[in-house]
């Protein structure tokens, strides 16, 4: 298995490492009368942009969940490419909002996503979609979220679904459900680094002008901004922990190169990160050797002191608790054979 990091220069092109016989992807990316536009701008910036940079990508196809004239807010009418009987063929559907949390979803349309996710297409909503998914019964058992403004309704309605109104998005057995709008940019991220790897997702991002990975989550933006000289103490903090997570990194330490005392510390850094310096630290370093896993062929040993974890035990039990899965277990889903 090749060392991405240390292949060579190119002209600049990416080559995915899925197996060289798979054609481009499938993706549905529904539309509907009432559409929520930036949500449907997402889906087809991510997965509709022609993108020459690399060997392979999607073929992205806009379809229309009913008859009639689709429009969205602004006076804009959406002309979709073929009715839902094309989601049977898509490796990847794509729910951008809906209409309303209470607004009824046509039985032909749940059916042909029912059977879309049964023939092991990803199925994903962004924001207010999640219903979608929900009526669906797709979310049945499983974790989602949404928008926090609509979190308690849907699980209110669908009490069958463990809503978590905390995070950014989640992938429960590809289901996939983001939060509030923005988030389904960190969604549709995460299918292409499922799909074809770090290094694609990271050019995509690149081309965004968005950080390939997100830190934080939906309650960081339910409180007061945070004031400009907190933000100055702790961001710089938080910009040298990420460059250097395999440093040995104590309350005392951090505390030292914010300027504060670790009391004053501690409650200025949970106001600006909403988490523990120990949790948002374990998460950073977490987030990195997910990073190394995904592009390089380190050992696990040395992607944990890479990471900064004093043992491999502690990094396989805090990988596993954050992403879901052994660190074996997400490599594999990203190098194949």
């Amino acid at each position: 298995m090749p060392n991405v990091q240390n292949a060579p220069e190119t002209d600049g092109s990416v080559t995915s490492h899925l197996p060289a016989n798979r054609d481009n992807l499938r993706v549905s990316l529904l539309a509907y009368d009432g559409l929520c536009a930036f949500e449907y701008g997402i889906g087809l910036e991510v997965f509709g942009l022609p993108r020459p940079e690399f060997d392979r990508w999607y073929d992205l196809t806009t379809v229309a969940a009913e008859p009639g004239p689709l429009r969205a807010i602004g006076g804009i009418s959406v002309l979709p490419d073929a009715g839902i009987e094309q989601i049977s063929k898509a490796n990847v559907v794509i729910v951008p909002g809906w209409r309303s949390a209470h607004a009824t979803v046509p039985n032909d349309l749940i059916e042909v996503l029912k059977a879309a996710h049964s023939n092991g297409a990803k199925v994903a909503s962004i924001c207010s979609g999640a219903f979608v998914l929900a009526a669906a019964g797709l979310l049945d058992g499983k974790r989602a979220t949404t928008h926090w403004r609509y979190a308690e309704i849907l699980a209110d309605r669908y009490p069958k679904v463990q809503v978590e109104p905390n995070v950014l998005y989640v992938d429960d057995q590809s289901v996939l459900t983001s939060a509030g709008s923005a988030a389904g940019l960190d969604l549709c991220l995460h299918i292409v680094r499922q799909d074809f790897g770090a290094e694609f997702a990271n050019t995509v991002a690149r081309r965004l002008v968005l950080p390939a990975h997100r830190d934080g989550d939906q309650q960081q933006f339910l409180t007061a901004p945070v004031p400009h000289e907190l933000g100055g103490r702790i961001s710089p903090l938080l910009d040298k922990i990420r460059a250097t997570p395999d440093q040995h990194w104590p309350l005392s330490r951090m505390a030292d190169v914010a300027g504060l005392t670790p009391r004053t510390f501690q409650r200025k850094f949970h106001a600006t990160t909403g988490k523990t310096p120990l949790a948002w630290l374990t998460k950073t370093r977490v987030a990195h050797a997910a990073d190394l896993l995904e592009v390089t062929d380190l050992s696990l040993s040395s992607v944990a002191q890479a990471s900064g974890f004093g043992s491999s035990e502690t990094f396989r039990r805090e990988f596993r608790r954050l992403r879901g899965a052994s660190p074996s277990q997400y490599r594999n889903m990203f190098w194949r054979n």
